[in-house]
């Protein structure tokens, strides 16, 4: 079941929307099914958040709860550096370079990496000894890489096209709130 719950209050004033907030998707379903249930639940719960923080944070929470991922989190774009932002997971790197690791490659090329087995990519930055393949993707503000979303898994190859498809098109959503 794929749903997102309203309770609508009617005042004489204005009707008030508050948000079951509770992201909801069968485990059944097929990794782009989930994408696909996934994406509107999001859209609803960061609909009538303005601060980026709290969207982040939530966004976090939603897709390591849909997708079991190891850790699954954002670094944000201070200066030269990737500054630790929201995220689920085990303890993180708190800064990374420019450049460096698979957020900083991802960040100077400017494009989604998928790292099948990490220790096998050149300058890995190993937070967790625990992390076998990776996925980042970039989040642009006028046409700038403002933040990374950087998704952990404790299992080789585990990330594909679907999941760069579903992870850039959760991203463009977030860069509409940057």
């Amino acid at each position: 079941m794929t749903s997102c719950r309203f309770i609508i209050l009617l005042s004489k004033f204005k009707p008030k929307i508050f948000m079951a907030e509770e992201i909801i998707i069968e485990n059944s379903l097929s990794k782009s099914e989930k994408y696909t249930a996934l994406y509107p639940q999001l859209q609803a719960l960061l609909a009538h958040e303005s601060d980026l923080i709290a969207n982040l944070a939530n966004t976090a929470a939603a897709l390591r709860q849909t997708f079991g991922f190891f850790w699954v989190g954002f670094y944000l774009v201070k200066g030269n550096e990737l500054v630790l932002g929201p995220f689920q997971g085990t303890v993180a790197c708190t800064r990374i370079g420019f450049g460096k690791g698979v957020c900083g490659t991802a960040w100077k090329e400017q494009r989604t990496l998928i790292v099948p087995d990490v220790d096998a990519f050149p300058g890995h930055i190993a937070c967790s000894s625990l992390s076998r393949s990776e996925i980042v993707v970039p989040g642009f503000k006028q046409g700038q890489v403002a933040l990374v979303l950087d998704v952990d898994s404790d299992r080789l190859n585990d990330f594909d096209e679907t999941d760069a498809a579903g992870l850039e098109k959760i991203m463009r959503l977030l860069e509409l709130k940057i």
